[in-house]
């Protein structure tokens, strides 16, 4: 059995959220929160992390990072493993790691479905790839590297895109689906990036989640987004993080609540931060559409 199949067989099944993340509302960590956060008599359930911020030996940022998993669960959120990259994955970035992961109680890791190195060269962006089944063979065998690696299922995020491959042989949902079947990784489902997407490209975004493996659904984003012209006279939707959820994007994740039940929900916002109490309110709207979709079950 190959380790790809291997990891399929033996990591949780897709879906399954890891152990300890609550099924509501979490927050993206910022430093400049970190004082506000602890004093929080509530705090949010969980908070994520990027991983490469805490890739040194020691420091504040550990120290942070241990203290709040004192008092709320933590999902950590990788952007430099380069899933979708022609190059092989960087041995040295994994181990790095799954050092962070077993020194922090992680319940969740997670990555992007992109590529952000070639020959080397590191880029500060998550990048588009091909949808073509040469591009399926290397997503699936860099997936199943780094859960045979870590030892525990990855989920894998749908991208925010601004241009397609004419020479593309899937659709972004089937290819994600595709994935997910190979691999058994799981699906981080951003809301705001099915939504920015989809408008960008004139598409339907019930008809692209539709085509989502949603049952493999183990983590839900939310962000907000910029409106910005282009050079046709147009307007790209640009997902910065910059904003406040959106209320087309709120009214879409309740739906997405509505298909696929309670789903551990983070708000992310990376720039513009604002003062915690903004971010900790957009979180509270998140938990409040959870109670309703748990009412909705239970009626």
């Amino acid at each position: 059995m190959s380790p790809l199949m291997r990891a399929s067989a033996t990591l949780p099944r897709a879906g399954a959220p890891g152990p300890g993340l609550p099924m509501q509302a979490g927050i993206g960590f910022k430093p400049e929160h970190f004082d506000a956060l602890m004093a929080d008599p509530a705090p949010p359930a969980f908070v994520e992390v990027h991983a490469e911020n805490y890739f040194g030996d020691g420091g504040l940022p550990h120290r942070q990072l241990a203290a709040l998993c004192g008092r709320t669960a933590l999902s950590v959120h990788g952007v430099g493993l380069s899933i979708g990259g022609h190059d092989p994955l960087d041995r040295t970035h994994l181990q790095r790691l799954r050092r962070l992961l077993e020194r922090h109680p992680a319940a969740q890791f997670s990555e992007h479905l992109a590529w952000s190195s070639h020959d080397g060269v590191h880029y500060p962006d998550l990048l588009p790839l091909r949808y073509d089944d040469a591009g399926l063979r290397r997503v699936c065998s860099h997936v199943g590297e780094v859960q045979d690696l870590l030892g525990r299922r990855m989920l894998l995020e749908n991208p925010s895109t601004y241009l397609e491959f004419e020479a593309a042989d899937h659709a972004e949902a089937g290819f994600l689906a595709e994935v997910v079947r190979r691999s058994g990784c799981g699906l981080l489902l951003d809301v705001n990036n099915a939504y920015v997407s989809c408008r960008n490209h004139g598409r339907d975004v019930r008809t692209y989640l539709a085509g989502l493996p949603l049952h493999a659904v183990g983590e839900i984003h939310l962000a907000g987004h910029a409106t910005v012209a282009d050079h046709d006279g147009g307007h790209l939707l640009v997902d910065d993080h910059g904003a406040p959820v959106a209320d087309a994007v709120w009214s879409l994740y309740r739906e997405v609540l509505a298909q696929v039940g309670l789903v551990p929900t983070l708000v992310e916002w990376d720039t513009d931060v604002p003062d915690y109490p903004v971010l900790r309110a957009q979180a509270a709207l998140a938990d409040a559409c959870l109670r309703d979709a748990a009412t909705a079950v239970a009626a």
